[in-house]
């Protein structure tokens, strides 16, 4: 069944688990993931990244709208990272009735500018928008000590961002980052207690790939009700290909759908028992 993203959340937060956001890319990783999700009895967002708009534009929408829809469990499909007040609008007029608003690169005045006009013609359409505060890196970046300081949330800031932009969600900046981890993450728990303090909106953590079960268990523990995971989905996508292609290189295109569908799923399915989502999609806060 398709629901609102800021639902899940809510419910999430309240019953002290947190929803799986996957990105997906085309119609076998929405499959993949509405899949696990109804085997799990859990709630997960199908989450559409810029670049696959891009590409798959408003069928690609409707198409993830549409597994929600016809799915046993919620789900809910969110629009990724956007730093285009078109796609914003583009994706709106498709269906869509959540987005993510990335104004991290700019400068904190030009990011609550941003996200403030974007959260004002969202919230226009009755949709839900994720601002983020902090600039998420990649992990081929490595900053100097000053400078990643800087790219942290400041949870004094993030006060003041919730109140002037509006925002639904607040994604946050405390070691994480895009991508998998060439090392154990560190993640500064202490700044997560004190922008839990400051906000009262869902959190939100980006770079879920590669975070072990304890540094999961934790933010969640301090208030991360959403985890967006990316890498590890594509990667499996990718492996199952290869791994096709290699033993039948005459495969059927269906029989390789099919294929990359069970990898990506096994990939989801574990997500939602890290995340403790699993067994939680009859509870359903309004």
């Amino acid at each position: 069944m398709l629901v609102s993203t800021l639902s899940l959340l809510r419910t999430a937060a309240e019953a002290g688990y947190a929803i799986g956001a996957f990105n997906v890319y085309n119609l076998e990783a929405a499959r993949a993931v509405v899949a696990a999700s109804e085997a799990n009895r859990s709630p997960a967002i199908l989450q559409i990244l810029p670049r696959a708009f891009e590409l798959g534009g408003a069928p690609l929408v409707k198409l993830c709208l549409a597994a929600a829809r016809d799915s046993s469990v919620p789900i809910s499909v969110h629009l990724d990272h956007s730093r285009s007040p078109d796609d914003i609008k583009a994706v709106l007029s498709a269906g869509l009735s959540s987005v993510m608003a990335d104004g991290s690169h700019l400068s904190y005045h030009d990011n609550v500018a941003f996200t403030q006009a974007m959260a004002d013609i969202v919230h226009k359409q009755g949709a839900v928008i994720e601002g983020e505060l902090g600039q998420l890196t990649g992990t081929e970046y490595v900053l100097p000590v000053s400078e990643y300081e800087e790219s942290l949330t400041d949870p004094d800031q993030a006060s003041d961002f919730v109140a002037k932009t509006g925002i639904d969600a607040l994604a946050v900046c405390i070691g994480n980052v895009h991508g998998r981890y060439p090392k154990e993450p560190r993640l500064d728990f202490d700044r997560l207690a004190a922008i839990r303090s400051a906000v009262a909106v869902p959190l939100v953590l980006h770079g879920a790939s590669g975070l072990n079960e304890s540094s999961v268990r934790r933010s969640i523990q301090l208030g991360i009700s959403k985890f967006n995971v990316n890498t590890e989905l594509r990667q499996a996508y990718l492996d199952a290909l290869r791994e096709s292609l290699h033993s039948s290189p005459s495969a059927d295109l269906p029989d390789l759908m099919q294929e990359a569908v069970a990898c990506m799923s096994k990939v989801v399915s574990m997500k939602l028992h890290l995340f403790g989502s699993v067994g939680k999609a009859g509870i359903l806060t309004t």
